[in-house]
């Protein structure tokens, strides 16, 4: 859909764009930002490092999953149905194993690749879950941020984005995409994953 017929689309509510502009690469990818500007030596290094992230961690597979969508192999890009998501989650794996490896090869400070690890981890846990259950990555994705952002640059900003939490749990609701116990389960994970990552984790 042409950006144009997206905006001029009837059926757009709140809760739609909550979920397009807060979909789960879009929030790692403005992660990035952050994350690597927090030690880099120059800006061009922190984008260099931001832009590698973004390129394998969210275009690709967002790509990806778009030629599915117009191939009609998946109805659209939030894979409302389980059985639509294993394929991008493999696609997903991969480029996010790949991101990882090449943040360190490149030698960007730890806390960096850290960012692709917390990705890859909590992708694999949503692709396991996914075989018996389908749970909010949207929700897991948006509660994730607000605790690495805690970690990294204290508590005030995980508070910022405490209400956007709130709003995508909301908006996955309001389009029936979830229940609330997977709302809910993939705020909890979301909060588990990056705690116990960056809890361990030395830089």
């Amino acid at each position: 859909m042409k950006i144009k017929d997206y905006l001029n689309n009837s059926e757009i509510t709140w809760a739609r764009l909550v979920s397009d502009i807060l979909s789960p690469p879009v929030v790692w990818g403005a992660l990035a930002f952050p994350i690597a500007f927090r030690n880099a030596p120059t800006p061009t290094h922190a984008l260099l490092w931001a832009l590698t992230y973004i390129l394998l961690v969210c275009i690709l597979p967002i790509v990806y999953i778009a030629l599915m969508v117009r191939r009609g192999q998946i109805t659209d890009i939030h894979m409302k149905l389980r059985h639509q998501r294993f394929r991008p989650f493999i696609v997903s794996l991969i480029c996010t194993t790949i991101a990882w490896w090449v943040l360190r090869f490149m030698g960007a400070p730890a806390v960096v690749p850290l960012l692709a690890l917390f990705s890859l981890v909590q992708l694999a846990v949503m692709a396991l879950i996914t075989l018996v259950w389908q749970i909010s990555l949207h929700a897991m994705s948006i509660s994730g941020a607000a605790i690495a952002l805690g970690f990294l640059f204290g508590g005030g900003a995980a508070l910022l984005t405490l209400p956007l939490v709130i709003l995508v749990g909301a908006a996955r609701l309001k389009l029936k995409r979830h229940t609330p116990a997977q709302v809910i389960a993939g705020t909890i994970l979301g909060v588990i994953i990056p705690f116990i990552l960056l809890s361990l984790a030395t830089f």
